[in-house]
């Protein structure tokens, strides 16, 4: 088998390295093109998706802010102190976080 595919290989490889240099003239032209169209129409593209995704993570954020707030408003006086204090403390942050995403999403969209 191996000496089938060396004579293959002996055989083919010269008429492949000749065809190869017509192959490259003739796709450089369409190489350089495909890039400079990748160039300006990707960022066009990536940019509601990068907003999007904002969008959708601060969504998620002020959720879990909104569901931790919904439980210390529902029952006030049975976390102990400094669960409470963590609590609120994890409702902030993540309402900030949720809010400057969202602010974030604005901003990239305007830009």
């Amino acid at each position: 088998m191996a000496r089938a595919a060396g004579r293959l290989a002996g055989r083919w490889l010269p008429v492949a390295r000749k065809q190869s240099g017509k192959l490259v003239e003739q796709w450089t032209p369409a190489a350089k093109q495909s890039g400079a169209f990748v160039k300006h129409v990707l960022p066009a593209a990536v940019k509601p998706l990068h907003s999007l995704w904002h969008d959708i993570l601060g969504f998620v954020f002020l959720v879990l802010a909104g569901l931790a707030l919904w439980k210390v408003w529902r029952s006030p006086g049975t976390l102990p102190p400094a669960q409470f204090a963590l609590v609120i403390v994890f409702i902030v942050v993540t309402a900030g976080y949720g809010v400057s995403s969202i602010r974030k999403s604005r901003r990239i969209s305007r830009s």
